[in-house]
């Protein structure tokens, strides 16, 4: 069964933008962001479902604030907008925003003041989570007042026949209690979606993709033992079989034995029947004193398309690079214009030479990592795979801060399987979305027995996520730390102090570079 529903989100800079695409998916209808430059024509060619207008910082009249082509709101698709989205809509169909006296940020209570399809089943008056300080202060034509809250008269408005409607509030984040099933009856009521975005229809689907584009031609997936990839192969083997060409890059920026563990898997577990390779002098010698971080991630895509295309020679009709690459990494590397801006260079996304021999293959360009985990258990993966934890595409070149020589990987291998060892005997490894150590580019003073010692710090992340598009630091109980910090210590040459990075992202990143 084909996928035909199809919401877009359009983005004006909100915070909140890819849990509004979250939502929609967890309802099991698909959702992909868009920018706000969007033509009129694109709109119409993809033949949408619905429309959900982001949120934004800014205001409707700001001089250079992000607007949308008019006409996109009047072409009969069902449209949901949300805080700023609801703002544009006010503004386009004669409405009036103001600056509110009372600016609202925070929970409130949305009461809910007339029936409608947008709140079917909701109760009536349930906590709703708002972040303005423009509000609406004449209902725009043709549409009625839905809800209201203490600071906002017109904190929800409607036209329920043209299927239109605006909220002041943030129905996508957690802290809107009744949020989810607002924006289900947005998806389901309004739009009359199926709700047919699921596991196995996404495989389904791309089964026919991949074979009607590779036809009998081969394919060479880059296998890196994490997830993402791991599931690619799996999801392309069925459907191409022998035509897939399954390759392992030891980069030489791997976890301590991991290119060995993880190749026994792939041939005995996942029966890939991959190609080892060993690269890691090349890539070592080509990150030789490079410290900036979008350099390393260049230098490190180049470097496996290289090594692709020279195997790829081996196989004359190997026409095709599949990668396990995500949505949030096209999101954070190419981000849409006008609202939002590059956070980071992914090596798989940006770091790829413009000019490629081997064209791509990414069935997951379009997914989270939790969406991948369900495709990969409807595939049967074995579970370590699916629990695995994420690791970066450029391996430990992005947690060796500062230029990266073999010693310094050597020390961080060291203290990051410490590290993970530690997690597994707690039996936490489960409840963490992802753990790591990282070495920094300072030595300081230590002292061990009776000697002075000058050695590096390493720095210790455990962070829990969704998405990986926003994360919690993880809270170890105090002992736990202390222990792993003493192993660390004792254990690893060239380590004389451990700290542990507390912060969330954002406003930082998960990886620190």
């Amino acid at each position: 069964m084909k996928n035909n529903d199809k919401i877009l989100i359009i983005d004006f800079g909100s915070q909140y933008t890819q849990l509004i695409t979250r939502r929609v998916r967890e309802a099991h209808v698909y959702s992909e962001i868009f920018p706000n430059t969007i033509t009129l024509e694109e709109v119409i060619k993809m033949k949408p479902t619905g429309i959900i207008l982001s949120g934004g910082p800014m205001s409707v009249y700001d001089s250079g604030s992000p607007q949308l082509n008019p006409e996109i709101l009047r072409i009969g698709i069902p449209i949901l907008g949300i805080c700023y989205g609801l703002q544009l809509i006010c503004k386009e169909f004669g409405g009036v925003v103001e600056p509110a006296k009372d600016r609202e940020y925070g929970k409130t209570v949305l009461r809910l003041t007339e029936d409608s399809k947008l709140f079917e089943n909701v109760i009536r008056n349930s906590i709703v989570w708002m972040s303005h300080g423009d509000y609406l202060t004449k209902v725009p034509d043709g549409f009625v007042v839905i809800g209201q809250s203490d600071h906002s008269p017109i904190c929800a408005i409607g036209d329920e026949e043209k299927n239109i409607f605006g909220l002041q509030f943030h129905p996508e984040v957690v802290h809107s209690v009744e949020g989810r099933k607002i924006i289900k009856n947005f998806l389901y009521r309004a739009c009359q979606c199926k709700g047919d975005w699921t596991p196995q229809n996404f495989i389904d689907d791309n089964i026919e993709k991949i074979k009607d584009k590779v036809g009998n031609s081969k394919v060479i997936c880059a296998l890196s033992g994490g997830v993402d990839s791991t599931v690619a192969a799996v999801l392309i083997k069925k459907a191409i079989g022998e035509n897939l060409i399954s390759i392992h890059i030891d980069t030489g920026l791997m976890r301590k034995n991991e290119s060995e563990k993880i190749g026994k898997m792939f041939d005995e577990k996942l029966d890939l029947h991959h190609i080892h390779i060993d690269a890691s002098l090349r890539f070592l010698k080509n990150l030789k004193g490079v410290v900036d971080p979008e350099q390393k991630r260049k230098i490190i895509g180049n470097t496996f398309i290289e090594v692709f295309e020279e195997e790829a020679k081996k196989h004359g009709d190997a026409k095709f690079l599949a990668q396990g690459t995500l949505y949030p990494d096209v999101i954070e590397s190419m981000p849409v214009k006008g609202a939002s801006v590059t956070i980071k260079t992914h090596h798989n996304v940006g770091g790829l030479p413009e000019k490629m021999n081997l064209k791509l293959i990414e069935p997951f360009r379009e997914l989270f990592k939790d969406e991948v985990r369900s495709v990969g258990r409807e595939l049967n993966v074995p579970e370590e795979f699916i629990e695995r934890h994420p690791f970066p595409g450029p391996g430990l070149a992005v947690r060796v801060i500062g230029e990266v020589t073999k010693e310094k990987l050597d020390i961080l291998r060291e203290a990051d399987d410490i590290f993970i060892n530690e997690i597994k005997n707690a039996v936490l490894y489960n409840q963490i979305w992802q753990a790591f150590a990282i070495l920094l580019p300072i030595q300081t003073v230590g002292v061990m027995g009776d000697l002075r010692t000058y050695e590096f710090v390493a720095a210790l992340r455990a962070v829990n996520s969704t998405d990986g598009m926003t994360a919690d630091w993880f809270k170890f109980d105090h002992n736990f730390l202390e222990n792993v910090s003493n192993k660390i210590i004792n254990k690893v040459r060239g380590i004389n102090r451990v700290v542990y990075d507390v912060s969330s992202k954002p406003p930082s990143t998960i990886e620190w570079e």
